[in-house]
């Protein structure tokens, strides 16, 4: 049986942990905030993620153990999960907690303990920042690359069907890392080294921004040629042999909104600037604002004034489907920087992000029954699919007339929205 170390224990951690300790593995998991492991340690998730609690119940302090720390006892492997993120302000991959991992790593074991890099980190990281570490404790070291590529709501059950990328430091290497991950996987994807598994994340990731750019583009240009860009998209995609155009939306999440960023840093240490990756980047995230803009523009169309609109805004996590609590890269918070210059009273309502949270962000927290009671305008930001369960004709009712609906994603039936009588309704390039 194998004992598994795995240091950081957010959504990619947590969920290998339990999906490792399911597979049969002893696995250790630390890290290195308090709140995090007291929580996890009492059986209660710190994050949102369909099947951890149950996996908490079946298996903490039997096959899983969650501590600060590592134990001092010999471990098969150790997998790296900690955050990489981007600074705010330079957008450059900040490294120090993949670094203090691996010396953490380097300074309670041994060389024969397979280290693997699963955090998403740019191309030549795990040879410049991780093998260091290891090498100065060691004199030699067993490193591979295996990058997470699940997606949040899913993580348990796609860890144990989609190909898992296996890069080594050598083939002693790389034979463990596949034994390792062949324990989840139903195939392995042995690529030839360390730089090779770390340039698949980011690729995939940046591929996924860039198809949604794409949509974002042609509902932009629909907006200003009074088209609906959803009639575009699907007449386009209809029995068309060529790859399906996306639908408009926001692209938010803890990957695709700094991976970009990560490969573009990488291209960068080589002397290359790609061509479509920063576009793409900076056209998802102009939308959130431009979307808020434009609702205060129509908002101030339906009532003749803003002062004194209240607004009701339905969606805080990044996305609703699969649902999430994450608000990492969530639309909604650059929404905001626009909206709290207008004179509204803001609402705000979501399945799974704490009112505590809602309220930090400055927002007055409330059911969906008061987020339509005497409100002026809803904007609903995200697709979580109970807002498409919504009882239209006797919910937006309720609102004062005359009003506006800005439906993102389209979740509610357009014309039903309309019938109520003296209700705007609009969507991303849709006015």
């Amino acid at each position: 049986m194998k004992r598994v170390g795995i240091v950081g224990l957010g959504y990619v951690g947590i969920t290998l942990a339990v999906a490792l300790a399911r597979k049969g593995c002893t696995v250790f998991g630390c890290d290195r905030v308090p709140e995090v492991v007291q929580a996890l340690a009492a059986g209660r998730p710190h994050v949102y993620e369909p099947g951890i609690a149950e996996g908490l119940r079946e298996l903490l302090n039997d096959r899983l153990y969650v501590a600060g720390t590592l134990p001092d006892t010999p471990l098969a492997a150790v997998v790296l999960c900690v955050s990489t993120p981007v600074e705010a302000a330079t957008r450059r991959p900040n490294l120090e907690g993949l670094r203090a991992a691996a010396r953490a790593v380097a300074r309670d074991f041994r060389p024969d303990t397979l280290v693997v890099v699963r955090s998403t980190v740019p191309v030549g990281a795990g040879r410049s920042v991780v093998l260091p570490e290891l090498l100065a404790a060691w004199g030699r070291a067993r490193l591979a690359a295996c990058p997470e590529r699940t997606i949040q709501g899913q993580a348990l059950r796609e860890l144990t069907e989609l190909p898992q990328i296996v890069g080594g430091l050598d083939d002693v290497s790389s034979d463990l890392a596949e034994a390792l991950f062949s324990l989840l996987a139903p195939r392995i994807v042995r690529v030839s080294s360390l730089e090779a598994a770390e340039a698949v994340k980011l690729i995939n990731n940046c591929h996924t921004d860039l198809i949604y750019s794409y949509g974002n583009e042609v509902a932009l240009l629909a907006e200003r040629l009074s088209l609906d860009p959803m009639e575009l998209i699907r007449a386009a995609n209809l029995d068309y042999p060529r790859p399906d155009l996306a639908r408009p939306g926001f692209v938010g999440g803890g990957c695709l909104s700094k991976d970009p960023y990560i490969l573009m840093a990488s291209a960068a240490k080589v002397g290359h600037e790609p061509w479509l990756v920063g576009s793409a980047r900076r056209l998802n995230e102009h939308l959130p604002g431009h979307v808020a803009r434009r609702f205060l523009d129509l908002l101030g169309q339906v009532r003749g004034r803003l002062a004194g609109a209240r607004v009701a805004l339905l969606g805080f996590a990044y996305k609703g489907w699969p649902p999430t609590d994450d608000m990492r890269g969530a639309p909604v918070v650059p929404m905001l920087d626009v909206l709290r210059e207008a004179p509204l009273t803001l609402l705000g309502h979501d399945f799974l992000v704490a009112p505590d949270v809602i309220r930090r962000h400055g927002v007055t927290p409330c059911s969906l029954e008061e987020a339509f009671g005497g409100t002026d305008g809803v904007l609903l930001v995200t697709d979580h699919p109970e807002y498409a369960r919504l009882d239209v004709a006797a919910t937006f009712s309720r609102m004062r007339r005359p009003a506006l609906v800005y439906d993102c994603w389209r979740v509610l039936p357009a014309d039903t929205v309309r019938r109520v009588g003296e209700v705007r309704y609009a969507s991303i390039g849709l006015g």
